[in-house]
């Protein structure tokens, strides 16, 4: 089996654009809360060696742009997301753990789209443009 040299390895880059809303749609989400999760979600995405390339959102909902190899189980990579940045935040925020009875912070369901057909610029700056 030969090496794939690196600059042809990054064609096989995939890139998808992530939304994840809180459960029942509620407003809980502030500037501070934004900032753990964007920390958190990069040390996410380096676990499955993918590159959190943008984040921003507002106070019920969060955009995601991710770099990924074709290796990265989406699926896996998604509910890691949500499971792990739940549980931290949650473990960081009164104010989350409060906002809700039971242990959650996302909503079940969650956007995901290929930016394959889209520039990622033009990705990017809709998801810069998220800020509330």
């Amino acid at each position: 089996m030969h090496k794939i040299n690196k600059a042809r390895h990054s064609a096989y880059l995939l890139h998808v654009h992530i939304v994840f809303v809180t459960k029942y749609r509620r407003k809980i989400l502030g500037e501070l809360h934004h900032e753990a999760f964007q920390q958190i979600a990069g040390e996410v995405c380096a676990d499955f060696e993918a590159e959190l390339r943008e984040c921003h959102g507002e106070s019920d909902h969060v955009h995601l742009l991710v770099e990924y190899t074709p290796k990265v189980q989406l699926t896996k990579l998604v509910n890691s997301l949500k499971a792990v940045t739940s549980r931290r935040m949650r473990a960081e925020f009164n104010d989350l753990r409060g906002a809700y009875t039971k242990p959650v912070l996302w909503s079940r369901s969650y956007f995901v789209g290929s930016c394959g057909g889209a520039p990622l610029a033009v990705v990017a700056q809709y998801i810069q443009n998220q800020r509330g």
